[in-house]
């Protein structure tokens, strides 16, 4: 069963809109045993420029699903998101199947790290964002990572209590800085 939580910037939610995300997310629902409860958080907001764009997140325990999608046609950007946390739930199933098959060598990750030179112009910081470290192994974090679509995860490892960064190398192979 989900419970949503749907939420507009600069628009009102009407029953419509909350009808139409609600019955596409709803179609997720197959992927869950039946007694296992979640929370969808929606995020609808309208720019200036007409533009909308639609935010989903649902908390799994120690994963989770988010996507977000722009454009100009809020029902089709909803469908858009809710097409890649269907995607994003059958690629972690497929990865979890895949992992309980064949177990995988554990070991050390191996630590790049890559300094460049600092052009003329100076950096600033344009966001900040605050997040909750989970504790986790890193193949949970790897599958967290793939499942964000991000370059780097951040998180807490189950074993040490330490915070890693967890990133993707060019060579689209991993690293793992370990804080010490």
């Amino acid at each position: 069963m989900i419970k949503y939580s749907i939420r507009g910037e600069n628009l009102e939610v009407t029953e419509a809109i909350r009808d139409y995300v609600i019955s596409k997310l709803e179609k997720i629902e197959k992927y869950f045993q039946e007694d296992q409860e979640l929370h969808a958080r929606v995020n609808l907001k309208v720019y200036r420029e007409k533009t909308s764009k639609v935010e989903v997140t649902i908390p799994l325990g120690s994963v989770t699903l988010r996507a977000e999608d722009v454009s100009q046609d809020m029902y089709g950007s909803i469908d858009l998101v809710v097409d890649k946390i269907e995607r994003q739930i059958r690629k972690n199933k497929t990865k979890i199947e895949k992992r309980n098959r064949i177990k995988r060598p554990t070991g050390k990750v191996f630590t790049d790290v890559l300094v460049e030179e600092v052009e003329e112009h100076p950096a600033k910081v344009v966001r900040t964002k605050q997040i909750d470290l989970k504790p986790m192994n890193v193949d949970e974090a790897l599958l967290q990572m793939e499942l964000l679509g991000h370059d780097f995860f951040i998180y807490t490892d189950v074993d040490d209590n330490a915070t890693h960064v967890l990133y993707r190398r060019e060579d689209g192979d991993f690293g793992l800085l370990e804080v010490k």
